[in-house]
């Protein structure tokens, strides 16, 4: 008897999805996202907004995309990821389609659903193609999980009542008692 052959798909399936149907694409699986709800919205708006008026007001290079932004992880078709989050401050991995290449911070905010995704997955995914640093936001928790794989910071843990800083910049610090959810 014949062992069924497990499919494996490419960027060309994400992109024959249906419309408003996002995914993303990890060595070949495919994997469905949930639309985020209100509170993952609230985190990823003051993350956004925080970051975006930092590189504003020092003038700097780089940009910082939201969800839904594509990220060719290994610029091949086999890994299309869309982080919550991403710092980007090589302007050579820009597209129009999205980013090619590991971003310089990517900051995901999990879900009860993806739990494992985000802290196992993404994790080894982000170490391995050169993401500098890595948040992993819980609002179920209300926790923060920072890996800064420059150093040796790994695994730092914060919560809602934290003013935390951002290694990949001198003086950038996220005050997360200041979210209002």
């Amino acid at each position: 008897m014949a062992i069924p052959q497990e499919r494996t798909y490419t960027i060309d399936d994400i992109y024959n999805l249906p419309e408003g149907v996002r995914a993303e694409l990890i060595d070949g699986q495919i994997y469905y996202m949930a639309s985020p709800n209100r509170l993952h919205q609230e985190i990823s708006g003051f993350l956004y907004a925080n970051i975006y008026n930092y590189i504003k007001a020092k003038n700097g290079t780089c940009k910082v995309y939201s969800a839904p932004f594509a990220v060719f992880l290994n610029k091949d078709d086999t890994k299309y990821l869309e982080p919550d989050i991403n710092v980007i401050c090589d302007k050579n991995k820009l597209t129009d389609q999205g980013c090619n290449g590991a971003p310089d911070w990517i900051i995901e905010i999990v879900s009860s659903s993806n739990l494992s995704h985000d802290y196992i997955t993404k994790l080894s995914l982000y170490k391995t193609a050169g993401v500098k640093e890595y948040w992993i936001v819980n609002p179920q928790t209300l926790t923060i999980t920072l890996y800064y794989f420059e150093s040796d910071i790994m695994a730092q843990h914060y919560t809602f009542q934290d003013k935390i800083k951002v290694n990949i910049y001198e003086d950038l610090y996220i005050n997360f008692e200041e979210i209002s959810i």
